[in-house]
């Protein structure tokens, strides 16, 4: 599923065709890209249809739409999933084959939902204000992500230095940090030099402090190449690929030589998924 990096990557690249931007017309050609609004395919065509897009926000993986007319201010906020693509195209360009919502511009281009497994979807949703943001209500219980100025890294430690849980764990907790998911995490720690197994509350605060730095510096870097692409799956606004798997240095990694010592990278199972490390460089302490 694609982490910060990704969704930024999406969001900096929709702003500048949205922004201002009239919807003309929405058409939702699937349930499913619709099912987390309450009012069904109907209702959001309505409520959206005549709205101007003010702007494109993200908190974390989070990504919603702003939107206004004379009688409300909402979010469309938009789930991704496994598989959500968000591209702006001409209206003379053949539709994808998993296009599941197709909305028309005042500029004469049209913003189109692609989603093949059908996991993501848009539903509207509240603005409330929480830290002196508007974020939807959905996303209220999300954590500041690190590059938010409401981020507070020494807040951050604090609470994983009273949680007893494993690092990696907590950094995966959306409710702690938000936008850090498998690959940037496992990137981040073995820059920190910290295995993912430590316990929260046995770790010192500069070496979790250290985890968050590097965790920052990595999605910084992902960012600037657009993030990580192993698949077609994942692409941008113009439909390009990222490119920040080759600048991996454990993930997708196991049995490869670490960049540091040369140690063969380990993958073990976590939480359904996979763990990356370098059992020299990041010793469990």
């Amino acid at each position: 599923m694609p982490e910060l990096p990704e969704v930024e990557t999406i969001r900096s690249g929709l702003a500048p065709h949205l922004t201002g931007r009239r919807i003309d017309d929405v058409s939702i050609l699937h349930p499913r890209a619709v099912r987390r609004h309450v009012g069904g395919a109907t209702d959001l065509e309505n409520r959206l249809r005549g709205k101007r897009f003010d702007a494109v926000e993200r908190r974390g993986k989070y990504l919603w739409l702003t939107g206004a007319d004379a009688t409300d201010e909402v979010a469309v906020v938009v789930h991704l999933g496994m598989s959500g693509q968000l591209l702006i195209t001409d209206t003379d360009v053949p539709h994808q084959k998993h296009l599941r919502i197709r909305v028309g511009l005042d500029d004469g281009r049209e913003l189109r939902f692609v989603d093949q497994r059908t996991f993501g979807g848009w539903h509207i949703d509240d603005l409330v204000t929480v830290g002196g943001r508007a974020v939807p209500e959905s996303v209220a219980h999300i954590a500041p992500d690190p590059f938010e100025d409401a981020f507070d890294p020494e807040r951050v430690v604090a609470v994983l230095r009273r949680k007893d849980t494993e690092v990696k764990r907590a950094l995966l907790d959306q409710t702690v940090v938000s936008g850090v998911g498998n690959i940037y995490a496992d990137e981040s720690l073995w820059r920190a030099k910290v295995h993912g197994a430590q316990k929260t509350s046995r770790t010192s605060r500069a070496r979790l402090a250290g985890v968050l730095d590097a965790a920052s510096t990595v999605m910084a870097e992902a960012i600037e190449v657009g993030g990580t692409s192993f698949d077609e799956l994942y692409v941008n606004v113009n439909g390009q690929s990222g490119y920040f798997s080759r600048s991996l240095n454990v993930y997708g990694r196991a049995g490869q030589p670490c960049n540091r010592c040369g140690t063969p990278i380990r993958r073990e199972s976590f939480m359904n998924r996979s763990s990356h490390f370098c059992p020299v460089c990041q010793r469990k302490r």
